[in-house]
């Protein structure tokens, strides 16, 4: 059973497995993708009901361009479909969403719908929803270091000031609590470059279910392991 008094305060999804549960289905990949965004209701729905505060989700990565243009194409369709679904849920639901990634590189008509979204949830005091989009971590981080190099030269940032607060507050989830847990699906036990600096201490979970398959029972699952975990953070 759940203890609700000892809730992870973040939790991010490597949501895995949408193009092979379509072939399992002989269905094209976009159908795996569409099923995996009802997944994604489903988890959004567990996680604002437990009051989760915070739930990041990889949606696109910045290696995913390298996907045939057919799949990208269809990508970025779902993306505008769910963008302008998640608009119109903001009248009557309290989740607060926003963007992680490099949203220069994307459309400019989702970057306009990004902005619109951003804005008219950012007072929502309920689980705040962090999206990857054109996310990589690697690439994160080296527009950290490009940005802080910039405040150096100008005399903005002392170097000696530089610590792991600092370089934090350069990155895109500087507003954003480190991960709790993380969770994976598929059954594939790897990272991908998903949030390599914020990950440090995170308790990892793999699952062997497919995205679209995965449920409410799945997620309190993972929950419910993570506290039955010890966390020492290189302490005894």
């Amino acid at each position: 059973m759940i203890n609700l008094d000892n809730l992870p305060k973040h939790i991010a999804i490597i949501m895995d497995g949408n193009g092979r549960w379509a072939k399992e289905r002989k269905k094209s990949r976009s159908y795996g993708h569409q099923a995996g965004s009802k997944a994604l209701e489903r988890v959004l729905r567990a996680a604002d009901a437990l009051g989760i505060p915070h739930l990041t989700v990889y949606a696109f990565s910045t290696e995913n361009w390298q996907r045939p243009k057919e799949e990208v194409d269809s990508l970025m369709n779902l993306l505008r479909s769910y963008l302008k679904k998640y608009l119109k849920d903001s009248e009557k639901n309290n989740i607060k969403i926003d963007i992680i990634g490099d949203k220069a590189k994307l459309d400019e008509d989702i970057q306009e719908q990004i902005r619109d979204l951003e804005m008219k949830t950012s007072k929502k005091s309920g689980l705040n929803l962090h999206i990857a989009l054109n996310y990589g971590s690697r690439d994160e981080i080296i527009r950290a270091v490009k940005k802080m190099s910039q405040d150096v030269l100008e005399s903005k940032l002392n170097l000696d000031s530089i610590d792991r607060h600092t370089f934090s507050m350069y990155l895109d989830t500087k507003a954003i609590p480190d991960p709790d847990l993380l969770i994976r699906t598929s059954g594939e036990q790897r990272l991908s470059n998903f949030l390599l600096w914020q990950i440090a201490y995170s308790e990892l979970y793999f699952c062997d279910k497919l995205w679209p398959d995965y449920d409410e029972n799945d997620f309190y699952k993972a929950i419910y392991e993570f506290q039955n975990r010890n966390r020492r953070f290189g302490l005894i």
